[in-house]
C-alpha cells in the first residue's frame, strides 16, 4: 500500500518528466491508489529525502508492465537500470510475458530500450472525448453495477475479448475488486449480459476501461449504446472522459471516434525477451 507521502512523491517526478519531454506518462494511478498491503510492486530511489527515480509493476493476470521515469537531472546515473533490475527479480520465473511500457514520443526511453533485449509488440492510442452530441437516451441496453455474483461473467469476457487465461482472469479479477474510485458495470440487453465496462475516478479525470462485449453479440450496437451511456453520465461531472485502445483495433478505434473520443497520446509496449542482462 503506498502512503500519500509516496503518492504525492510520484505525482511530482511525473510532472517534471512530462513537462521535460511533452509527454504522458501511463502510471495506471487507479492500480497505484489500490496497493494492497505488502505488495511489492513499486520501486523507490530517493536522494536527499527527494524522489529522483520510480518504477512500477501492474499485473494483468499472468502478464506483466513495467512503467518508469528518472528525473531529467538524474539520467544517465544508474537509477533506472537499478530500479529495472529491482523489478525484475521480484516478476516470478513463470510470468507468461513482460512487457515494458514507454511513450512513443520519449527519446530518452528509446535510448534506453536499445540496451535491452526486447522486441516492439505494440501500441495502444490514449484517447480523450471531445463535445459531440450524443444519440438520445433509450432502454436498447442497460447498464447495472456489477455485484460478486458477476464474477463468472466478467471472467469469461476477459478469456473472450483480452486473451486472458482463465485462471490469469479469475484471478485479476479477484484482486481488482470494487474500490471507492472505481465502479464495473455489466452490459444487458433483452435482460441478458452481453459485456461489462469500467470507470475509475480521480480528481479530473474519468476513466474508462475493461470495456467487452461477448464476440456473439459485437456489431448489434450493444458496445454503442454503452459507450454513449457511460460518457452521457460521465460529462455531467465536467471531468476528462479517457480511455485506451490498441492502434490495430480498427473496429473499436472506429466506435471510439464516432462516439467522440480523439487520440492524444501514443503509448509503445516492448516484450522483454531477457529476464536478465
Amino acid at each position: 500500500m503506498l502512503n500519500e507521502q509516496q503518492l504525492n512523491d510520484i505525482k511530482r517526478i511525473q510532472d517534471i518528466c512530462e513537462k521535460e519531454e511533452s509527454i504522458q506518462l501511463k502510471l495506471n494511478w487507479e492500480m497505484l491508489k489500490a496497493r494492497k498491503e505488502n505488495e511489492k510492486m513499486d520501486f523507490f530511489h530517493y536522494e536527499n529525502d527527494t524522489l529522483i527515480g520510480f518504477l512500477a509493476i501492474y499485473r494483468f493476470g499472468n502478464e506483466y508492465e513495467i512503467c518508469g521515469m528518472v528525473h531529467p537531472s538524474y539520467r544517465l546515473c544508474g537509477v533506472f537500470i537499478d530500479l529495472f533490475n529491482d523489478a525484475i527479480t521480484a516478476i516470478p520465473d513463470n510470468a507468461k510475458r513482460i512487457l515494458i511500457n514507454a511513450p512513443a514520443k520519449s527519446q530518452s526511453a528509446k535510448n534506453w530500450l536499445q540496451t535491452k533485449t526486447c522486441e516492439y509488440t505494440f501500441s495502444e492510442y490514449q484517447m480523450k472525448w471531445e463535445y459531440k452530441k450524443l444519440e438520445s437516451k433509450d432502454n436498447f441496453v442497460q447498464l447495472r453495477e456489477a455485484t460478486s455474483e458477476d464474477m463468472e461473467i466478467k471472467i469469461k469476457l476477459d478469456v473472450a475479448c483480452f486473451c486472458f487465461d482463465e485462471a490469469g482472469a479469475r484471478e485479476f479479477n479477484e484482486n481488482n475488486g470494487k474500490n471507492d474510485q472505481k465502479v464495473s458495470y455489466i452490459i444487458e440487453a433483452n435482460h441478458e449480459p452481453v459485456g461489462k465496462v469500467g470507470v475509475s475516478h480521480d480528481e479530473k479525470e474519468s476513466y474508462i476501461y475493461g470495456f467487452a462485449v461477448f464476440p456473439k453479440f459485437q456489431g448489434q450496437g450493444y458496445g454503442r449504446r454503452a459507450l454513449t451511456q457511460i460518457v452521457r453520465d460521465e460529462q455531467k461531472t465536467g471531468k476528462d472522459i479517457l480511455l485506451e485502445v490498441a492502434v490495430e483495433n480498427k473496429h473499436a478505434l472506429k466506435l471510439y471516434e464516432d462516439c467522440g473520443f480523439h487520440a492524444y497520446e501514443v503509448q509503445d509496449y516492448y516484450s522483454l525477451t531477457r529476464l536478465s542482462d
